[in-house]
C-alpha cells in the first residue's frame, strides 16, 4: 500500500505565507551592515500557515 500524501495546510491570510520579515532601520553598523528589525505575523505566529480552531485545540495551543 502506498502512503497517502498529507493535505496541504492553508496559507495564512494575514501574511500570505511570508510570516517573518526583516525591516531595515536605515542606520548602519561601523562595518557597513544595516540594522534590521524582525517582525513576525501575529496570526500564525511565524509558521505561515493558518490552523483551524479545532486543530489548535487538539494540539493544545
Amino acid at each position: 500500500m502506498m502512503p497517502q500524501p498529507k493535505p496541504a495546510m492553508p496559507i495564512c491570510g494575514n501574511c500570505d505565507g511570508f510570516p517573518v520579515v526583516h525591516i531595515t532601520t536605515g542606520t548602519t553598523t561601523p562595518t557597513g551592515q544595516r540594522h534590521t528589525l524582525t517582525a513576525t505575523c501575529p496570526t500564525c505566529h511565524g509558521t505561515g500557515h493558518h490552523t483551524t480552531h479545532r486543530a489548535a485545540l487538539q494540539a493544545g495551543r
